[in-house]
């Protein structure tokens, strides 16, 4: 269960920043960067790249016996995180309706839980099994750890677990999740949290493509959304890398269409790209010098064979054509690799430990270490590499140029309580390792273990101890922030005008600015906008000039409730200010029966199924109506849903059912009833959404044929225990052959809905 800050909450945060500002702490500066030695504060390590400098660690242990330390019982998908002597993890609790995502920390020396977060998961096609995907990240500054949810829901929360923020970004922007579950995971550059996800929001941003989402760490407000790449093939979770390349910082992830971007951290700017594979990017990439080192395990772009590793010019800019070499028909499909000195080593799909040349991408040797779908990345730390397998055993190796030796290999217990694959196995392990104080920390599908000594060694020093980077020259680029914005009439927000050099580096706040406001009525001066009282929808662009550069902040207006939307008023072709996913589900007014509604276009490819936003996130307590229709063709009907406060109601049509679900996939939470929908008739559906105490909500829906008089009982309605208690209002659509909405009504609950 989530609770978001009230605007007087988020004042407050305001002016706990204004106070930092005050007494001289730098927060807009980009770094200095130091990690403690002994830290793992994100999903690679303190380097980003799989590596640690420790040395003294393990070669063997045995499960209660030798070098082993504890085993607790808490199963996930994510990489452990060491700050200090507290680890920290994310990953499900419970199971069907009461299944949630967790972050917890745990103390370092016993395994002993000292706090759990937890928060549901909504609005999602991720199925429970792959619930709890992402690492989060440990910001070494604050101390405070950022997570991202299978649904888009981004946290920041303070070391001891409490909630400081949080922004729903499946809503905002509309994130395309899947059953693949994929989600990436977040990393913290200087004063940002970045995410990147499949998004399709409105407007510039309103197709869907794998983007990044840059906010400030402290608040959460939207610093820059980037899109480097094209349209996804699915959802990817390749680990980011952040290294300087030239003198420029440089953000490297590959995306979900199959290629590998670079782009500037701080502004999101694009430098290079390559395209190299026909489905998305899941495997991590390093660095050495100007060179990055790339890996996929799907068809490859320019012949069908399957799988590469490749060396690309990371000093490029613009389109990359070629790699420098390039190693295809191995499979590397999840695995992210690790360089030491002149030696690149990766697992295939297979578990098949390969090492490659640096410099000429030749295959060295390679050597099979397990008979498995491999997943977790390796950790190179002390001249070992550290790994699991998803065949449920735990390596250590220790490679050269020539060959590897296992040093220990422990198969773990058979499952009993997996939160993520098959039971009576041994526990797979399905994420990369942690090194920290002369220990090694992994989680499996069961449980965490930690394997080392009972002390902790006390390591001095940086693991990482970058200076604080500062701007220099001209300036070269403007960012409007924050700059993403949802606003009510009449309502005020404050902007800036930040400067960057040609490398992306903070110079300074433009203080003589050119401020102008384009599809928004309202004023602007002096960075001060002011929405227009009028009670209508709207969305448009706040434009910043200095000098010679230009740049734009975009934001949404959500008329007050009660409000309806027959569609009337708007142009043939056109669609609704601010909603996310019209473009991308090929929404667009049209008239049907006589009538204006808004149609989702017939599509016979991946976007018949959309689920779009309109309003602000932080609603509750309300109700939405609506009129819908989905024509019958070949015996197949569209199912067509309404939303509000993150649960839907939604008539099956081919299936003649209508059900009240807020998670689609776990459906020991869903309701469902018969509901006969003639085929080519509108219907009307009513849903309900309530705040009860205790965290308790309250769901009721109905339908009826449209034109009869509404039924008074409700057809369908359930109490949700661990009830998601806001959230925008929107429709979900699943229609090969299109479908039509009319009629949209959103009123409080007898009162004034929450904001």
């Amino acid at each position: 269960m989530l609770t978001r800050p009230t605007a007087s909450g988020l004042f407050r945060i305001a002016l706990a920043v204004a106070s930092i500002a005050a007494l001289g702490v730098a927060i807009d500066a980009q770094g200095p960067r130091r990690v403690p030695m002994g830290d793992w504060p994100e999903l690679r390590g303190p380097t980003r790249d799989g590596r640690s400098p420790e040395t003294g660690l393990p070669e063997r242990w045995a499960l209660n016996g030798e070098n082993f330390l504890w085993r607790a019982p808490y199963g996930g998908r994510s990489t452990p995180l060491v700050a200090g002597n507290r680890v920290f993890v994310q990953n499900p609790k419970g199971h069907g309706e009461d299944l949630q995502e967790r972050v917890m920390a745990l103390d370092a020396d016993t395994g002993k839980v000292l706090w759990e977060y937890t928060f549901s998961n909504f609005q999602s096609d991720v199925p429970p099994h792959r619930l709890a995907w992402a690492t989060p990240a440990v910001d070494p500054d604050t101390g405070n750890v950022y997570a991202f949810g299978s649904g888009g829901m981004m946290l920041a929360l303070s070391r001891d677990g409490k909630l400081l923020w949080h922004r729903s970004i499946g809503e905002e922007f509309a994130a395309f999740t899947t059953h693949g579950g994929r989600t990436p995971s977040p990393l913290i550059d200087g004063d940002l949290v970045i995410v990147s996800h499949a998004l399709s929001n409105w407007g510039e941003f309103g197709n869907r493509q794998h983007r990044f989402v840059a906010m400030d760490k402290r608040t959460g407000d939207v610093r820059y959304v980037a899109s480097p790449g094209g349209r996804p093939y699915d959802t990817a979770y390749a680990p980011p890398l952040i290294t300087t390349i030239g003198g420029t910082r440089l953000l490297i992830q590959g995306l979900g269409d199959g290629g590998v971007y670079a782009i500037k951290p701080q502004t999101g700017e694009r430098v290079w790209g390559f395209v190299a594979a026909k489905r998305g990017i899941n495997t991590g990439v390093v660095a050495q010098d100007n060179k990055v080192f790339v890996s996929h395990g799907d068809e490859n772009v320019d012949q069908p064979t399957l799988g590469m590793v490749a060396a690309l010019d990371g000093s490029a800019t613009g389109d990359i054509a070629a790699p420098i070499w390039a190693n295809k028909g191995i499979e590397f499909l999840f695995s992210s690799p690790v360089v030491d000195g002149s030696t690149l080593y990766i697992l295939d799909t297979g578990a098949k430990l390969f090492a490659f040349d640096t410099g000429t991408g030749k295959e060295l040797w390679e050597k099979p270490i397990a008979i498995s779908g491999q997943q977790a990345s390796l950790v190179l730390a002390d001249g070992k590499l550290y790994v699991g397998t998803s065949n449920g055993k735990f390596f250590i190796i220790r490679p050269s140029r020539t060959g590897a030796e296992v040093l220990s290999e422990v198969t773990l217990p058979d499952s009993t309580n997996s939160c993520c694959s098959s039971e009576g196995v041994p526990e797979q392990v399905l994420a990369g390792a942690a090194v920290s104080r002369g220990r090694v920390f992994f989680q499996s599908v069961d449980a965490i273990y930690a394997i080392g000594p009972k002390a902790a060694k006390t390591p001095s020093g940086y693991a990482v101890d970058e200076a604080a980077v500062t701007g220099q020259g001209e300036p070269a680029w403007v960012q409007v922030v924050p700059t993403e914005l949802m606003l009510r009439p009449g309502e005020s927000a404050t902007l800036r005008a930040r400067l960057f050099d040609a490398r992306g580096r903070y110079l300074r706040d433009a203080t003589d600015v050119s401020w102008s406001l384009e599809g928004l009525q309202g004023t602007i001066a002096n960075g001060t906008l002011t929405i227009a009282g009028a009670q209508i929808d709207q969305a448009g662009l706040i434009k910043a000039t200095a000098g010679s550069l230009s740049g734009h902040a975009r934001a949404r207006v959500s008329r007050a409730l009660p409000w309806t939307e027959t569609f009337a008023g708007y142009d043939e072709g056109a669609t609704p200010p601010g909603w996310t996913s019209m473009g991308a589900g090929q929404f667009a007014v049209a008239t049907l029966d006589g009538q204006k509604a808004l149609q989702k276009k017939p599509v016979n490819t991946l976007f018949k199924r959309i689920r779009a936003f309109y309003g602000p996130t932080t609603l509750s307590n309300y109700t939405v109506q609506a009129d819908i229709q989905a024509p019958t063709r070949r015996r197949q009907q569209g199912d067509v849903g309404i939303t509000a406060q993150t649960y839907s109601l939604v008539l099956y049509g081919t299936h003649q059912k209508l059900k009240l679900e807020s998670w689609e996939p776990e459906t020991e939470r869903t309701v469902t009833t018969d509901f006969d929908w003639p085929a080519d008739t509108w219907q009307t559906l009513k849903l309900r959404v309530e705040n009860l105490p205790d965290g308790q909500v309250k769901i009721q829906g109905k339908a009826w044929r449209t034109g009869t008089p509404e039924p008074g009982p409700w057809t369908i309605e359930k109490v949700d225990p661990i009830g998601n208690r806001e959230g925008a209002p929107g429709f979900f659509i699943d229609a090969e052959f299109g479908a039509f909405i009319d009629n949209l009504q959103v009123t409080p609950n007898g009162g004034a809905a929450g904001k």
